[in-house]
């Protein structure tokens, strides 16, 4: 019923850093010991990675609630959920949510963190193909 919301929420907390995080990129801080360079090259790589957990959760999110509207669970009024008509239909919603929408978002993050690590792998494979 709104399973959808929970990875939307995680989009928006992550969209919402990763926005914070790239007005602060450019900034140059005086680093001691520390090559600035590689420093913000990381920075970079790291920012490029939250994109692909942002358009994972975004994308799945829009296709959830697309099919959701499709089944007439949504509607275009208050309280847009129709579940949210009736106390059993609300508790049966959240239990949805806690359950489905939890374990989704969980498993979009567990292939995300999957997707980090195989660049990962594959990046220090090049650098020792070149050395």
């Amino acid at each position: 019923m709104a399973c959808f919301i929970v990875p939307a929420a995680e989009a928006a907390v992550v969209t919402i850093v990763r926005r914070i995080a790239e007005s602060n990129h450019d900034k140059k801080y005086s680093v001691t010991k520390v090559n600035p360079e590689a420093v913000l090259e990381k920075k970079t790589e790291i920012l490029h990675q939250t994109r692909w957990l942002t358009n994972l959760l975004w994308g799945g999110s829009v296709l959830l609630a697309f099919e959701h509207v499709w089944h007439g669970e949504v509607q275009p009024w208050f309280p847009f959920l129709t579940a949210m008509h009736d106390p059993d239909s609300t508790s049966e919603m959240l239990h949805e949510m806690a359950t489905n929408g939890v374990g989704m978002a969980a498993l979009v993050t567990a292939v995300w963190i999957g997707m980090v690590a195989v660049n990962h792998i594959r990046r220090k494979k090049s650098i020792q193909e070149v050395q």
